[in-house]
Parts: structure tokens; C-alpha cells; sequence
């Protein structure tokens, strides 16, 4: 069975051969570690893929990873201060409320990168302007809602034709360990736009995948109902125990592992750390996949570790 028939099978709960695994390195990993980092992907060809050494620019480094200033479809500023590290947002395009009701969605074709609907609201606005928009509600947000919604769902019925198997979105709806706004909150004001957005999606026949950092937990049940059929969480925002609650034998969960314990953790402790998330959520009809990303500050060490735990744990419920 390829890797794509076992992630099928797991999204439908209809017994994978394996467990759909997977580990991404940032540029400023690769950039950091070059030769040695390329020779570990080589060993390890069930996680990455055949590779061929040599072929790697280990400085070539694009978009808003490169450092400097970037600015996007919608006007938004990003500064990057790390190579290979992700940029942020520096310059809001309206940041001021009323500058909302002369806001222009960008061309058609502009795409929808991480960050498509509540991150969007956030670059646009400022966090602190949007959180103040939230906690008065003034007629502009409304506006901002239906400019950011209407240029998504053109994007979408775009990306529909044809229907995919799968369409992708990335949205970090969660703090560390609370949502930004509260969950009444949300449902009156981003929940109807996530529906209709994975709706099209839904009536096209296509699987909705969502990534999305940061505590979710009191609005996973509202995900699913809005048409998440894969949804990537952080296991620490969140906790196994209420990802098991919330998610298992309800959406496939592409279960994002400790990023912010690698740098520091033991081999041991990671390989322990996957059992114990294979255990919680993994079952043979399916329904897991597993993946972990690796910055800079994670030792060889540690990633090749990743990766072995992985390779062992795909196997649990293989025939």
C-alpha cells in the first residue's frame, strides 16, 4: 500500500496498512546542520522519501523566510529577523477602523496561504485593534468578516475545479492554552465563515484538511461540524487527553507531536513521548497520522530519534 492509500484509509477509518508518518525540517534547520542533516534524510527514506545528496542549496532560502521585509496580496508588512525562521506581521493595513470600509480584497488568483480567516483578520487589523473590534463588535468588523470571507470563497471554488480528493487550509485559531476570544465569540462571528468555506468544499465531494496551532479544545466539536475531516492540533496546547475526548473515532487527527520539548528532551523521552500518543489515539481501523517539525534548536540527535520512534510506530497495526 503507498503512503497516500494508508493517509486515505486513515481519514475514512477504513484500516490503514501503516500509520501515515511524517517529520518537516525549516530552512534554518538545513541551514544549520547542511551535510549531515541531508545524510540523516537519506537513512531514513520511509519518513522523507528517496533523496539524492548533493542536490540541496542549503542557503537558498525564499519567501517569507528569507530575512527583510515582504510584503503580501493584501498589503500586510512581514518582518523576518532569522533566516529560515518564519516572518511576522509589522505593517496592518488598516489600522485604524475606519480605513476597513475602503479595504480591497486582492485579484482573484492571490491564493490562500497559512493564516486565511482569524490570522487574516489579525494582519490586517493588529491583534489588539481586531481583539478591541471583538470585545465592541462595531459594524466594521461584520465588514471585515465579509471582505476577508467573499475573496476566500472565490479562491476556493477556484481551487474546486475540479474537486481535489483533499483541500488543504491553515488557520492558528489557539493561544498556549486558551482561545483569543471566547468560544461564544467565536461561533457568532467565525464559525459561520468557516462553514460556509468548508462547504463548498463538502458539496464538491472533497476531504477538508486543517491545520491549526494552539488550544482549539472547546471548538473541536465545532470544526467538525463545519466539515474538518483531518485536523492538525498541537499536542501541547492541548493535551492528549482532551484530543482523545474530542477527536478520536470523530476526525483523523494528523497529530502534531512536542515540537517545544525536542530541543530539550532525551531520545528516550521522545520515543516514549510517541508510544504514549500512538497508544491514546491510534486504533487499527485508523483515523492517526503522526508528524513532528524540527527548527533549528532540535540536536541531530533528537531528530534522528523522531524519526526511528516513527518508523517503529507506523507498524503497530500493520497485518
Amino acid at each position: 500500500m503507498s503512503t497516500a492509500d494508508d493517509r486515505r484509509k486513515a481519514i475514512e477509518f477504513d484500516s490503514p496498512e501503516f500509520i501515515p508518518v511524517g517529520v518537516s525540517l525549516l530552512p534554518a534547520t538545513w541551514k544549520r546542520y547542511r551535510e549531515e542533516l541531508e545524510e540523516l534524510v537519506a537513512r531514513h527514506p520511509v519518513i522523507f522519501g528517496e533523496t539524492t545528496k548533493g542536490e540541496r542549496d542549503f542557503d537558498a532560502i525564499g519567501g517569507t523566510y528569507a530575512e527583510g521585509e515582504h510584503v503580501d496580496a493584501w498589503g500586510c508588512v512581514w518582518s523576518n529577523i532569522h533566516a529560515g525562521c518564519d516572518a511576522f506581521v509589522t505593517g496592518h493595513p488598516v489600522p485604524q477602523r475606519d480605513m476597513i470600509n475602503s479595504l480591497q480584497a486582492p485579484a482573484p488568483g492571490a491564493g490562500m496561504p497559512h493564516g486565511f480567516m482569524f490570522l487574516r483578520l489579525t494582519y490586517l487589523r493588529g491583534y489588539e485593534e481586531l481583539m478591541v473590534d471583538f470585545a465592541e463588535e462595531p459594524p466594521e468588523l461584520q465588514r471585515l468578516l465579509d471582505i476577508v470571507l467573499e475573496y476566500n470563497l472565490g479562491e476556493v471554488r477556484r481551487a474546486l475545479e475540479p474537486p481535489p480528493y483533499m483541500m488543504h487550509f491553515g488557520d492558528d485559531l489557539g493561544l498556549q492554552d486558551a482561545l483569543p476570544i471566547s468560544p461564544t465569540q467565536w461561533r457568532k462571528h467565525l464559525k459561520p465563515c468557516f462553514a460556509k468555506i468548508y462547504g463548498l468544499c463538502k458539496e464538491a465531494g472533497s476531504k477538508v484538511y486543517m491545520h491549526t496551532d494552539g488550544h482549539i479544545v472547546p471548538i473541536i466539536e465545532d470544526l467538525i461540524e463545519c466539515g474538518v475531516d483531518v485536523l492538525n492540533p498541537q499536542i501541547r496546547a492541548n493535551k492528549l487527553e482532551n484530543l482523545v475526548r474530542e477527536c478520536k473515532g470523530k476526525v483523523c487527527v494528523n497529530l502534531d507531536l512536542d515540537r517545544q520539548g525536542f530541543p530539550f528532551w532525551t531520545p528516550e523521552q521522545i520515543d516514549a513521548h510517541i508510544e504514549e500518543c500512538v497508544a491514546a489515539l491510534g486504533a487499527p481501523e485508523g483515523g492517526l497520522w503522526l508528524g513532528a517539525e524540527c527548527g533549528p534548536d532540535v540536536p541531530l540527535a533528537n531528530i534522528e530519534a523522531l524519526c526511528q520512534s516513527l518508523e517503529r510506530c507506523r507498524e503497530r497495526y500493520a497485518n
